[in-house]
């Protein structure tokens, strides 16, 4: 632990309740160095464990969870899906298809995986980014053909809504239950 660190837990035990940027000011003065470096070495001492930072507000129920910055996540992967859907079925023409051929390929190779893990895994500490990002495809590349697979023995068969449709919806449910299961989580660490 550096002596910076110290500080930091020294001035956590002592100033409970404040706030983020109270706390990296008076990190900053009592350490000698910027504001950029104490905030550095605060956070450094919040990913080691030493501190403990708390949001301001925290949500009370699933809604306010669900519409707060922690579930940020789900309404930027939300919005992945639906641009890729537009750009793959009205873009034919460059130079938005190379942007249909981008999304299209973390759609089918990345983006369901990634939610499967985000539900098994729902704390974010439990696998490094590596694993995750190896877990994801890995499990992408499993999940897809499943879905083919499914919808060869329906009466839409293997077309290009058909999987667009499937993939999403498969993702999205994967995305809520990941989100039910944050939430869950959160109640837990912070009551």
């Amino acid at each position: 632990m550096s002596k910076v660190e110290e500080i930091a837990k020294k001035i956590a035990r002592g100033r409970r309740g404040t706030s983020l940027s109270e706390f990296i000011k008076e990190l900053s003065l009592r350490a000698k160095i910027s504001y950029d470096k104490a905030s550095y070495h605060a956070y450094m001492a919040w990913k080691k464990g030493l501190i403990d930072i708390v949001p301001e507000k925290i949500p009370q129920t699933f809604t306010q969870y669900f519409l707060s910055i922690e579930s940020l996540w789900f309404h930027i992967l939300s919005t992945f899906i639906v641009t890729t859907i537009l750009l793959a079925l009205y873009v034919t023409e460059p130079p938005l298809v190379y942007l249909r051929y981008v999304l299209g390929s973390l759609y089918v190779l990345y983006v369901p995986g990634a939610t499967l893990l985000e539900a098994l895994y729902p704390r974010g500490e439990e696998l490094e980014p590596l694993e995750r990002l190896a877990l994801s495809i890995g499990l992408s590349l499993a999940l897809v053909p499943l879905v083919g697979l499914v919808l060869n023995y329906t009466p839409w068969g293997i077309r290009l809504v058909p999987i667009i449709i499937s993939l999403a919806l498969l993702t999205l449910s994967l995305a809520i239950v990941a989100l039910r299961r944050k939430y869950v989580y959160f109640k837990l660490k912070y009551s």
